[in-house]
This record gives structure tokens, C-alpha cells and sequence, in this order.
């Protein structure tokens, strides 16, 4: 079923019809990237009201509603709402500001504005759940971000920054085929590895350093996400210790990933076994998040989540250890998650990589 259609089959309990304006669902719907339009979906119809930039490219490529030039907006919405009889709208509450709101209830004054979070939750519903063809494009972008991986680890060396790390990563993806960045590339060596979410600084790479790198690439629309961690020259043994940990609670929570438990006890897993290696307060973050059209979305492998993780779901799993002043070990895979077995998306070398 198209993404439009099942929309129209699942509008919250009553909503008329929904108003989308955000980028990403706009173009989680209508696979057209704007920065610009809105989606108006009734149960019987759809339409994209879109500006004079975008107007050309809608009408070659949105197959899956009516595209309409936009002119006065709210007053092509009442229009087509009375056309529908529609006198209930719901919006998206978690991308629509409170001045956004306001504007929207004082020039669609005729309508009751459905502003809690039916809409939002309805698509958010819709998209944790990956098609083939979603699962497919994460694919293409993690192909891309694991040869980049190939090709940085010939430039890596003492005396680089990681900066510069960041960027041949960067310059990489976008060479092969990527749209975009998944986010922005995290490059680390040395002591700030330590740092989960560092930002690559001048600072030089030396020998019997880690080298941690987390990046992405994205292609149409989609994200990918991976973390590898990899030695300058020899490991200390404390290093290679750290290493192993890490790297068996990852394999574990992999092997143990499955549709049916809750997102918590797959985290459980990696928490548990670092844990009782000594390290549990030296793991502070979440073990996975989802992925799709955003890096960060629904759901949250947490200790605290009691979301149920069901089939075709992507989830990160990145354990990590993290001990100030010293460094920091993280290695992340994704996966989409299976009744037995979940498929994981990643498949470049996890094990001690020493350059």
C-alpha cells in the first residue's frame, strides 16, 4: 500500500483531514525533498500545495496526490476543507511551533484544529515500521559509509588531525553517491575519544592512540550510522581489555536482538555484560536508537524503554566504554530487527583494526 493511502486509512478518530508541513514527513509521504509545501490528506483525497521553486519537479515526480501551485495558502486549505465538508484538522505537534499554531487557529478559524498528538503518533507508528524498499536505500547509504571506512583507514596516521579525518570521511561519501551527511562526522583520537559525542578539534593523531569515528551517508533521504574504533600503532593491554569488552557486549546484544522484547532488554544485554566486567558507570548512553529519514528516531533501545521492538524496526547498537582522561571505545553496528536472527546492516571489520 502506498505511504499516502494507509494515511487516509489511519487519520486519528476525529480528524477530517491532516495538515503536514514538516520537510521530513512531507517527504516521507510524497518521496520529494523540499524545504517548503504542504500535504493535506483527506480520507477520499490528497493534495500538495507547493510554491513556484518546487512546482516543476512536483508535477514530474509526487504520483500519489494532486500538486497544487501555491498562492494564498490557508485560503486554497479552507477551500479545498469545505470541498471535503472537512471541519477537523489535525497537525503535527511535535514539528508545529506554538506561533505556528496560533496563526494556523486564527486564519483557519472555521476548522477545529486537532493539535494533540494523534497525527503525530499515527506517523511516527507508520514509520518505525521499514518497507523493503526504505530497508533497501539504508542499505545503499551504509554501502557507502562502510567504503569510506576502507579509504580512511589508508590515510590514517600519526600527524593527522582529526579534523582532517572527519573530512577525508566526509569528502568519501559525498564522492560516492551520498546526498548528504548523516550528521556532523565525529573524528576523535587520543584522550577525547572519551568524549561520546566529541568534536574533531586540531588535535594530531599520535601513535598507540585510538582513533574512534563515528559518521553516516544518506541517500534518498535515508540515513545510515556506524561507529568504529581503531588503533595507531600497539594497544596498551588496558586498551585491548577495554576493546574486548566492548566488543562482546556488542556481539552479544546482536546475536540476542529479536522482534518481542522489549527495547530495554536488548540493552540490558550490553549493559549487563559491561557491567560485570567493572565498567557499567563508564557507560552513560543509550544502547541504540532508530534509524530511517532521521538519524535519531523512534525507537529507543534504553533502560528505560519499554517499547516493543517488532519486525523490520532498525536499531543502532553501539555499546561503548568510556574512561575520562584516558579513552573511549565504541563500536556500532545496525540492524533491522527479525523474529530470529535480525539482519545486521553493517558488515565491515569490528575486530581490532591496528594501523
Amino acid at each position: 500500500m502506498r505511504k499516502i493511502d494507509e494515511l487516509k486509512n489511519s487519520l486519528p478518530d476525529g480528524a477530517d483531514c491532516a495538515v503536514i508541513s514538516s520537510d521530513i514527513n512531507r517527504r516521507y509521504f510524497t518521496g520529494m525533498k523540499s524545504s517548503a509545501g504542504t500535504l493535506l490528506v483527506f480520507r477520499d483525497a490528497a493534495y500538495l500545495i507547493i510554491d513556484f521553486r518546487y512546482i516543476e519537479k512536483a508535477q514530474k515526480t509526487v504520483t500519489d496526490c494532486d500538486v497544487i501551485l501555491q498562492g494564498r495558502l490557508y485560503e486554497q486549505l479552507l477551500e479545498l476543507m469545505k470541498n471535503h465538508g472537512a471541519k477537523t484538522a489535525a497537525i503535527e505537534s511535535d514539528t508545529v511551533t506554538v506561533s505556528q499554531l496560533a496563526d494556523m487557529k486564527k486564519r483557519l478559524a472555521d476548522v477545529e484544529i486537532i493539535s494533540d498528538d494523534r497525527l503525530s503518533t499515527v506517523i511516527k507508528n507508520m514509520r518505525i515500521i521499514k518497507t523493503a524498499d526504505e530497508i533497501e536505500k539504508i542499505k545503499a547509504a551504509q554501502l557507502i559509509a562502510e567504503k569510506a571506512f576502507d579509504e580512511v583507514l589508508n590515510f590514517i596516521k600519526p600527524g593527522v588531525t582529526e579534523k582532517e579525518i572527519a573530512l577525508t570521511l566526509d569528502f568519501y561519501m559525498l564522492r560516492n553517491g551520498a546526498e548528504a551527511l548523516s550528521f556532523d562526522t565525529i573524528a576523535l583520537s587520543g584522550k577525547n575519544t572519551s568524549l561520546p559525542h566529541g568534536v574533531p578539534s586540531d588535535k594530531k593523531v599520535c601513535g598507540g592512540e585510538f582513533v574512534l569515528m563515528d559518521y553516516g551517508a544518506v541517500v534518498d533521504g535515508y540515513h545510515s550510522d556506524m561507529t568504529r574504533t581503531v588503533c595507531v600503532g600497539s594497544p596498551s593491554e588496558k586498551m585491548t581489555e577495554i576493546y574486548n569488552i566492548v566488543l562482546k557486549a556488542q556481539e552479544e546484544s546482536l546475536n540476542g536482538a529479536k522482534s518481542g522484547m522489549e527495547a530495554k532488554q536488548l540493552d540490558k544485554i550490553a549493559r549487563d555484560i559491561i557491567a560485570s566486567a567493572g565498567y557499567g558507570e563508564n557507560f552513560g548512553h543509550s544502547l541504540g536508537h532508530g534509524v530511517g529519514m532521521e538519524i535519531h528516531e523512534a525507537p529507543n533501545a534504553s533502560p528505560s524503554s519499554d517499547e516493543i521492538l517488532r519486525e523490520n524496526m532498525v536499531v543502532t547498537v553501539e555499546p561503548g566504554i568510556y574512561i575520562p582522561d584516558e579513552f573511549g571505545v565504541r563500536i556500532e553496528d545496525f540492524i533491522v530487527i527479525k523474529h530470529e536472527n535480525s539482519l545486521n546492516l553493517t558488515s565491515c571489520n569490528k575486530k581490532l583494526i591496528c594501523i
